[in-house]
């Protein structure tokens, strides 16, 4: 399925930049707050280990501070488990291709357990690509790391549309119906999501739309035009991600 190949792939290009830092590096502050470059190479690792127990059946645990926030457990649990960043890249080497393993052996109609919402494997890969994307962004933006956008951004385009029902309804919105019209990072190819006859829509650059969605950027600071009477609210809760 192409979304497997997808996610290998993003993996593999932060495989290929991580094999490449030394300590310094490692051990500097990433854009995730409060995390270093090896602190997010662990929370990865961690999500993927979640990934293979959800495909072993296994109901995810709450972990520590039960009760608290998506974001304050996956503290919680980096903090817990930090290393050096030897043992956290083969850890998460290790993670990345069973959970991706994993995955692929799935049955593809059977929803997986997921934080919020259980998921269908292919979904369920969208969002880890999405993820990754959203960290390797966190990772090489504060070391200077070339990380430019690529076609399968397209994939966390989709997840963002898809997710808005969701989004809105968590702020209190009502549903509606929004076409998104985005410029993929060829400058030429235009991915449309949604129908077109909707009375509220977002147009510009995939790149953009894909980091407000990963929250990576602010609305107002993306360049991206809206219309309609839902236009602004959409913008304003799109997300890749159901907490």
């Amino acid at each position: 399925m192409a979304i497997f190949e997808d996610l290998e792939a993003e993996q593999d290009r932060l495989a290929a930049i991580l094999v490449g830092l030394g300590e310094a590096q490692w051990t500097a502050p990433s854009a995730a707050t409060g995390w270093s470059v090896a602190d997010v190479v662990l929370h990865l690792a961690q999500s993927d280990d979640a990934v293979v127990a959800s495909a072993a059946g296994e109901t995810l645990r709450a972990g520590p501070g039960s009760g608290a926030s998506v974001d304050e457990i996956m503290n919680l649990l980096v903090q817990a488990e930090r290393a050096a960043p030897a043992e956290v890249f083969r850890h998460w080497q290790q993670g990345r291709a069973a959970a991706l393993a994993a995955l692929r052996a799935a049955d593809p109609k059977q929803p997986m357990a997921w934080v919020e919402t259980p998921m269908k494997p292919a979904t369920l890969a969208t969002t880890r690509l999405a993820e990754y994307w959203a960290h390797g962004l966190d990772i090489t933006g504060p070391l200077g790391i070339d990380f430019p956008d690529t076609d399968r951004l397209r994939n966390v385009a989709w997840l963002a549309h898809r997710t808005l029902p969701y989004a809105l309804a968590r702020s209190g919105g009502q549903p509606c119906d929004v076409f998104c019209e985005l410029t993929a990072p060829d400058g030429t190819t235009v991915w449309q999501l949604g129908p077109q006859a909707a009375d509220s829509s977002i147009t510009g650059p995939a790149g953009a739309f894909c980091r407000v969605a990963a929250q990576r950027l602010a609305p107002g600071d993306s360049g991206l035009a809206v219309q309609g009477p839902h236009g602004a609210a959409a913008l304003g809760v799109l997300r890749t991600y159901a907490a």
